[in-house]
């Protein structure tokens, strides 16, 4: 029998179980976890970096601008959807001199911004002039992800069908068949994760990387 007091043969065993314990969840598991990780999902863990000719040049899981000096879309790229980070930081769909198509990780959030919400509706008729007078659709055309912001707002992805809309004016940018840039979406659309969950989508980051690696482009 300890002669300690039982206040202090309680006090030993709380230490023992929070060492314990602190080697299995703060050391022990986030190896496994790591190991496991770096084994089994190598690209994933380490942020889906996508490469181009050697170089590191963007995540597969983030959106980037493809922009001119001044902000504006390049009509050569195929452009991501709309991004709240760009709200979040001051920006708006008209302000002239800025993108449309803000990805800044920085302020990556959604706009918080309710159905009933004047500048949710203004925002979106932002969105749907810029992309009705760039791509020459009528509003009837503009699919919901052209005048929508994901919940991250750096959404890389885009739905096969405004991919399909831009298409004609990449093509047209590059002196290219529109059936060479439609071979090129089809080629980087990815289907439904399992066969049924979520939409078919398009990394617009892959394709604008495929785009540039054709010969000569």
């Amino acid at each position: 029998m300890s002669r300690l007091p039982i206040w202090i043969r309680q006090h030993v065993v709380a230490i023992r179980a929070m060492i314990v314990l602190t080697l299995i969840t703060g050391a022990i598991y986030p190896l496994v976890v790591m190991g496991l990780g770096q084994a089994i999902f190598h690209d994933q863990a380490n942020g889906s970096m996508v490469t181009f000719h050697g170089h590191v040049v963007g995540s597969g899981l983030l959106c980037q601008e493809f922009t001119d000096a001044k902000g504006n879309p390049l009509p050569r790229y195929f452009q991501p959807r709309p991004s709240a980070a760009q709200a979040a930081s001051g920006g708006s769909p008209t302000s002239p001199g800025t993108s449309k198509y803000g990805c800044d990780p920085q302020y990556s959030a959604g706009t918080n911004l309710g159905p009933d919400s004047a500048t949710l509706a203004r925002n979106a008729t932002g969105y749907k002039v810029a992309y009705e007078q760039m791509y020459h659709v009528s509003a009837s055309q503009v699919p919901p992800d052209a005048i929508t912001t994901s919940t991250s707002g750096l959404d890389p992805f885009i739905s096969p069908q405004n991919a399909v809309i831009q298409a004609a004016e990449v093509a047209n940018a590059r002196h290219l068949q529109l059936a060479t840039v439609m071979s090129l979406v089809k080629k980087y659309t990815q289907g439904r994760d399992f066969g049924f969950l979520g939409e078919p989508r398009v990394n617009v980051l892959n394709l604008n990387i495929a785009l540039d690696d054709l010969p000569g482009r």
